[in-house]
């Protein structure tokens, strides 16, 4: 049996993990969140690994409050860089598997492709440069057989996410207005944790790996709003908007679409495309 620590268990990755877990029976995993374990304490995280005989982190925990990172800088930084910056250097002396999740958000829209590991990182907000600067912290203390996992648009039943919101709007709202102008792709968090626990035991590498997952396929928010609208036969209409007429002062990158081939090849996984994914997920609730 391999003891895993999976950090963030309250979010929406971290809960898809619990659901899962048992299907992996060689693993015994440890779900924390900040009340059982804060992973910006090096001592507490140090004598968790050694006490549990951790011999993998799987960092699930991030601030994901795109907008609210604006005004939350602190928190947003304490989470998604110093917390990551901690876990890296402990899987290092540790000498322990590293998989720490990041975002599409690390890059600023503007390509017209698909985005490679290799591309050029540009946040155009607070909450992608938070990301970015814990991506940047793990590479550069470099503990071997750690793997970044970039990915977009997650969303689950469970937490604050595109679909739940979807939901809950299509329930009280005649009408929907949902912003047409932004690329990506939706990803299923059971999908993204079943991808976790099946590269796990694959990763041999001395230096930190950067891989993009998301649902093969691309689409717009509005896009994706008539997909949950008809999988679930909604009556509410919903309508395109332009990103300048919606209400955010959060800038987010218009095309963060994430080019896959790489984790596919190396690992030889196979990804669903979001529409399947997505009707997967929704099944769960009829």
């Amino acid at each position: 049996m391999i003891n895993v620590l999976v950090t963030g268990s309250k979010g929406q990755l971290g809960v898809a993990m619990q659901n899962i877990a048992r299907n992996y029976s060689n693993y015994t995993c440890y779900f924390t969140g900040k009340k059982e374990l804060n992973i910006v304490n090096s001592e507490a995280v140090a004598a968790f690994i050694a006490t549990n005989n951790i011999k993998v982190i799987v960092n699930c925990a991030a601030y994901t409050a795109v907008d609210k990172a604006e005004d939350e800088q602190d928190l947003a930084t304490e989470i998604n860089y110093l917390a990551v910056e901690n876990l890296a250097r402990i899987s290092k002396q540790f000498k322990i598997k590293l998989i720490h999740i990041s975002t599409d958000y690390v890059f600023d829209g503007t390509s017209k492709r698909p985005y490679l590991e290799t591309a050029d990182t540009n946040p155009t907000n607070n909450y992608g440069k938070s990301k970015l600067k814990g991506e940047k912290a793990l590479l550069k203390i470099n503990p071997e057989n750690s793997v970044i996992v970039r990915t977009s648009w997650l969303y689950s039943l469970h937490g604050t996410n595109f679909v739940n919101t979807m939901l809950r709007l299509f329930k009280s709202n005649k009408t929907v207005k949902v912003v047409s102008d932004q690329i990506g792709s939706p990803t299923n968090a059971t999908d993204l944790a079943n991808l976790i626990f099946t590269i796990l035991p694959k990763i041999k590498n001395k230096k930190v790996e950067l891989y993009h997952y998301s649902n093969m396929g691309s689409c717009s928010w509005f896009q994706f709003a008539q997909e949950i609208a008809n999988l679930t036969n909604s009556s509410c209409i919903v309508e395109p908007i332009l990103s300048k007429d919606f209400n955010s002062k959060v800038k987010r990158p218009k095309y963060s679409l994430l080019n896959t081939d790489k984790i596919q090849q190396t690992f030889n996984v196979e990804i669903l495309s979001w529409q399947d994914s997505l009707k997967k997920c929704l099944n769960k609730i009829k």
